[in-house]
């Protein structure tokens, strides 16, 4: 992963919680936020909040007497989601997943949604959920699948891949859909004592009410904006234009909906 892939900063945030939280993350936030509800847990670590998607989830799944501390790497993202959910329950802040600020055996659940993949150091990042997990406790995350699964960031991949065809954006690819091999996180995880791993494929259906909108959530939203003006600066609207573009053609001019796949992990400390 390069430098570029972990700044979420200017109007990313933004555009990010707008356009791609309702249309990937929303529902995969409640997925997490229900299972979680089961476990009953009072004491909760979010690694890589974002804009809160899976944070607004939890204040509405979780019980009264929960406590959720919410952080990410990117202070820009964590000042957004705190605007937008206020509640006594909630405490935000900056941290490094690699260097979590907080004593051993500090909380039931650590959760994570979408976050493992963009840890420099998965093992280090494993080594940390498991020091602040309280014995028993549970590191609950969720990862993409491979991109061939998940068909709107495939086709905006794709259709870079011919604006810029001496060198690719591929951060949806490399990033976001480079870590899905199950085996492999499995082996991850137990080699950093976790223990009891196990793994659900949840699949659903992504919809949007126009190719624009998904060509915008994935090309303004994430960092796959700075490869795109890392290439070309003046060419962040022809590639939103290019990737709405093959959408449409793939999956109609009105509102559209693809598949996307993922797995959900459970480890026990």
């Amino acid at each position: 992963m390069t430098a570029p892939d972990k700044l979420f900063a200017g109007s990313i945030p933004q555009i990010y919680d707008q356009f791609l939280v309702p249309l990937i993350f929303a529902y995969y936030a409640l997925d997490l936020a229900k299972r979680l509800s089961k476990l009953d847990p009072q004491d909760v670590l979010e690694i890589a909040a974002g804009t809160g998607a899976l944070t607004r989830a939890m204040a509405l799944q979780l019980s009264a007497s929960a406590h959720v501390v919410a952080t990410d790497l990117n202070q820009p993202m964590i000042d957004y989601a705190a605007q937008r959910l206020r509640d006594d329950r909630v405490t935000w802040g900056q941290a490094d997943a690699l260097a979590l600020p907080f004593e051993e055996q500090s909380f039931d659940v650590v959760v994570c949604q979408f976050g493992v993949m963009f840890f420099p150091d998965k093992a280090q990042g494993y080594r940390e959920t498991y020091r602040v997990l309280r014995p028993g406790g549970r590191f609950l995350f969720n990862i993409w699948d491979q991109i061939s699964a998940n068909e709107f960031a495939e086709t905006v991949t794709e259709s870079l891949s011919r604006l810029f065809p001496d060198s690719p954006p591929c951060f949806l690819a490399r990033t976001p859909h480079g870590y899905h091999d199950v085996d492999r996180i499995s082996e991850d995880l137990k080699t950093t004592h976790f223990k009891d791993i196990s793994v659900d494929i949840v699949e659903g259906r992504s919809t949007a009410l126009a190719p624009r909108d998904v060509a915008v959530a994935y090309c303004q939203g994430t960092p796959l904006r700075n490869e795109i003006e890392a290439r070309d600066a003046s060419r962040l609207e022809d590639a939103t234009e290019q990737a709405a573009e093959a959408l449409a053609n793939r999956f109609g001019r009105g509102a559209i909906e693809g598949r996307i796949r993922a797995f959900v992990i459970t480890a026990f400390r």
